[in-house]
């Protein structure tokens, strides 16, 4: 037996189990969304659920709301990243000691840095009672709304916080792995610093970056609890909206929550793809 065969049969096992439960739930949620639910009496399938989605309003301004978290935390995270490990990658006192500090909340789980968020820059958190107590602000309502705001700054805030070390570690080992000989040569040659990063280094580490930010893109452009938690409640991000028509108590609005469930996977593909398309092409111009 080859040692290839041998890799996909020990691979099989796990591999059936994701493709049937992933593939499977997909599958069910695509009739669903077509109005197939022989159990509440929807036998005859439509389209009526997606143009129920497409003809509201509220899901326009919940897909800018979605795509303007997701876009805003991916490009800050990867910005700080990137410059944290361009510290963290030079010798100097203290280093592992800062190191283990940058990636200490990559066991923090999202939910339990939400409720934090909430309790620190919330109008009754701690910080506006400290601005109320030092004098800076008249009373605690008067401190700025960074939770349940319409800009999302809370959530944001919140992803930037817990993906800078998750980027930050891919970017750091990139950077390890390439060493410094060719900004090196670079700087001989009379480059400046930023030229030398802008022309040399960045170039070398974009994949790993590009593959970093793509996850995170998804993964803040379907993420429910986060923006459940600290956002407003209209307009709310996709998943909150699908969700909340998901547990109507009208059943009948299940097929149009599927619908919409089914929108955000296409969605959340097509965005990718045009992220890494865009991505590329401004890197190699």
């Amino acid at each position: 037996m080859s040692d290839r065969m041998r890799i996909i049969l020990l691979l099989a096992p796990a591999m059936l189990v994701i493709v049937v439960l992933f593939f499977g739930g997909l599958a069910v949620g695509l009739m669903r969304s077509f109005n197939y639910m022989p159990v509440i009496g929807l036998t005859q399938p439509n389209l009526d659920a997606y143009v129920a989605v497409f003809t509201s309003r509220e899901f326009y301004y919940s897909f800018l709301l979605t795509f303007h978290i997701s876009f805003t935390s991916t490009l800050i995270s990867c910005v700080l990243a990137i410059g944290a490990a361009l510290l963290l990658r030079r010798s100097f006192l203290g280093k592992s000691v800062l190191n283990f500090l940058f990636q200490l909340n990559l066991t923090v789980p999202h939910l339990v840095g939400a409720i934090g968020i909430l309790y620190l820059f919330s109008q009754s958190g701690s910080f506006a009672r400290l601005g109320y107590q030092w004098g800076l602000i008249a009373k605690p309502a008067d401190f700025p709304a960074l939770v349940f705001d319409p800009y999302a700054i809370g959530i944001i805030l919140q992803y930037v916080w817990k993906e800078i070390p998750f980027i930050g570690v891919i970017v750091l080992a990139n950077m390890q792995s390439i060493g410094t000989d060719y900004e090196s040569v670079a700087r001989s040659l009379g480059a400046s610093r930023w030229q030398s990063f802008r022309h040399v280094l960045l170039p070398l580490i974009f994949p790993g970056v590009l593959s970093a930010s793509v996850m995170v893109f998804a993964f803040t452009f379907g993420a429910y609890e986060i923006p459940a938690i600290l956002g407003q409640n209209y307009p709310a991000a996709l998943p909150v909206l699908a969700y909340r028509k998901y547990t109507d108590v009208d059943l009948a609005a299940r097929p149009e929550a599927m619908a919409m469930a089914i929108v955000i996977a296409i969605l959340s593909a097509l965005l990718i793809w045009v992220y890494i398309r865009t991505s590329r092409r401004s890197i190699r111009g």
